[in-house]
């Protein structure tokens, strides 16, 4: 299969994963609507769907270091609907953190094998990894609108529909590890490179990262409500702001591709942290509809690194592919989670803006963690399996690298 069409695929098969992590906090306010949640219980939802993930998606990363299971995939993508549909057919708020906390693990399980498969299926190109991290950013962007459109017709009892898109990327992953056959599962080849591991750098990259989960999961819980409160408007006006956080997360990933062609990866992702410090300063304050405009700025500036960080993460850990993206991806979207019951706490005895002033500091404290990082050299990969076709590829985005300068 030609690797363009198999990243396509493996795009799509991310979206749809990617859609039951945006899925979680678009139930959110329909939970509160629904159950009459206050804000600490209705972030417990966000914790339970993180927590395990968080922990795990690591775990399963190491796994696959030792040993590919490209099986994961379509298995992993079931479990992360299953989860998501099942958590509105309860008034029970425990099992409705047990089903969350399901989708968590299968998003878990997902990320770091479905990584490595994209780098192999890439050839190591930067550019194919962030077509793939697209994919995950579309579907985050494609949740609440799914969400709204299945529950405000018939109410949370109607969301078992909402496995649908993990049963179509399912299938979708089949014909792509068909056709990576051995390849996606041998240890050569641009997944497995010769180098030495770089733990000090791959260390600050990783608490830049959770600074980054932080605030942007900080803004998927409490954007709604946020927005509802400075438009005055209903629950389409907090919609249509997550709508915007996560569209504006595909924005930023195609960007972050373009602008790592021309400056490194380090000078790229250390200034968009800078940026999002002004744009999540006016999320908080900016009254009115500007807030839309400053939601935009700040998914667009939190997610230009996206994909950056996966392939600098997986550079400077060279030996340990698997480690990496399993770290790395569950930082940037699992551990953001474990301080959303913080915040609900703090915005229900106090107000929802005061709650979220401390997100501004986050990417601050992202871009004095990145910006003095070195930009780490491309592994050079083992022989065979793919190491002449890898060798070609990066000898092509040096040539366009140049021609860009």
């Amino acid at each position: 299969m030609p690797r363009n069409k198999s990243i396509v695929l493996l795009s799509v098969g991310h979206a749809c994963v990617d859609v039951y992590q945006g899925a979680v906090a678009a139930l959110v306010p329909f939970f509160v609507a629904e159950r009459a949640y206050t804000y600490a219980a209705a972030s417990g939802i966000v914790l339970a769907a993180s927590l395990l993930s968080s922990v795990a998606q690591p775990l399963f990363g190491a796994i696959t270091d030792r040993r590919p299971l490209p099986w994961l995939l379509p298995v992993s993508t079931v479990a992360g609907g299953l989860g998501v549909a099942l958590s509105g057919i309860s008034g029970s708020y425990a099992l409705t953190l047990v089903f969350v906390a399901l989708s968590g693990i299968g998003v878990a399980a997902y990320h770091p094998e479905s990584a490595r498969v994209a780098r192999v299926a890439s050839r190591g190109s930067h550019r194919s990894m962030g077509w793939f991290s697209l994919g995950g950013n579309i579907g985050f962007a494609v949740a609440p609108l799914l969400v709204t459109a299945v529950i405000a017709t018939g109410g949370l009892r109607f969301s078992p529909l909402l496995i649908l898109p993990a049963l179509a990327g399912s299938v979708l992953t089949l014909p792509v590890l068909r056709a990576l056959g051995g390849a996606s599962s041998a240890r050569g080849g641009p997944a497995a490179a010769e180098g030495r591991d770089d733990w000090a750098s791959f260390v600050r990259l990783s608490l830049a990262v959770v600074c980054r989960s932080v605030v942007f999961v900080g803004m998927s819980t409490f954007v709604a409500f946020h927005a509802r409160e400075q438009t005055g408007g209903g629950t389409a006006m907090g919609t249509a702001a997550l709508f915007v956080l996560y569209l504006g997360g595909a924005v930023g990933t195609v960007l972050g591709s373009r602008l790592a062609h021309r400056w490194d990866r380090v000078t790229v992702v250390s200034t968009s942290y800078l940026v999002s410090v002004a744009a999540v300063a006016g999320v908080v304050f900016v009254p009115g509809p500007a807030i839309y405009l400053f939601v935009a700025l700040t998914s667009i500036g939190l997610y230009v690194p996206f994909s950056l960080q996966v392939t600098l993460a997986q550079d400077y850990l060279p030996t340990r592919v698997g480690t990496a993206s399993g770290i790395t991806l569950g930082l940037m979207v699992s551990v953001g989670g474990l301080t959303s019951p913080v915040i609900g706490t703090v915005a229900d005895a106090t107000s929802l803006r005061t709650a979220l002033i401390p997100l501004i500091a986050m990417p601050a404290l992202s871009w004095l963690l990145f910006r003095t990082l070195p930009e780490p050299a491309v592994p050079k990969p083992l022989s065979g399996g793919g190491g002449e076709e890898a060798a070609r590829e990066a000898g092509r985005e040096t040539a366009q690298e140049a021609g860009s300068r």
